[in-house]
């Protein structure tokens, strides 16, 4: 396992580029988010979301959000985005939310046993963005075992989860998890609370 320093905006390119390559190979990187540290994975690589859903202790039908860099990259993995989604998208990317939309059919990431849709979201991070510039949407799960407290350092993801192949540190993440909204219909729903209040959503979807 390496820590390579990710500190900066942008953050160091050699860092970025090496958690593209393990990425690349199949392994499982250590990112830091605008909440709490993640486990990412190249989930068009054969196998690695297996190991991250292994490593994680998560079950497969729980299925793995995919980080993007942008709005645009979210929409080529989507399809019949509802207008109220593409306001949410504009009001709260980059931040804390994802958002569940239906998944574009020749879609082949490896995300869990659902296939119908997606969630995604952009972070306000400079880190998992520039990683995602280069190595396109990532799968990624907060860095835990499932069903404990996500890890806020990467120290703390080195010394429990010693599978990772490698940690991008930029400091400590202490943000609260993102909400999780289905927009598979115009009118969204709430399915996790989080760092966003349901009642900003709800205003700038136009839900009643």
């Amino acid at each position: 396992m390496s820590i390579l320093s990710a500190h900066g905006d942008p953050p160091p390119a050699g860092a970025i580029s090496a958690a593209a390559n393990a990425l690349g190979k199949g392994d499982i990187v250590g990112i830091p988010t605008d909440t709490v540290y993640g486990l990412a994975a190249d989930p068009w690589h054969s196998g690695a979301a297996d190991r991250l859903f292994l490593l994680k202790g998560r079950p497969r039908h729980v299925e793995l959000p995919v980080l993007v860099a942008s709005e645009a990259q979210a929409l080529e993995l989507t399809t019949c985005v509802p207008s109220s989604a593409r306001r949410l998208m504009e009001r709260f990317w980059p931040g804390a939310l994802t958002i569940v939309l239906p998944r574009r059919p020749d879609v082949a990431a490896d995300l869990g046993d659902e296939d119908g849709t997606i969630g995604v979201r952009c972070p306000a991070h400079p880190v998992p963005r520039a990683l995602c510039e280069i190595a396109g949407p990532v799968a990624a799960t907060s860095a835990n075992r499932h069903g404990e407290p996500p890890l806020t350092t990467a120290q703390a993801l080195a010394s429990k989860l010693p599978g990772v192949a490698l940690i991008l540190d930029a400091g400590p993440c202490e943000g609260e998890p993102s909400t999780v909204v289905d927009s598979t219909g115009e009118i969204p729903k709430l399915l996790r609370a989080g760092a966003v209040a349901w009642e900003q959503i709800a205003a700038a979807a136009g839900a009643p």
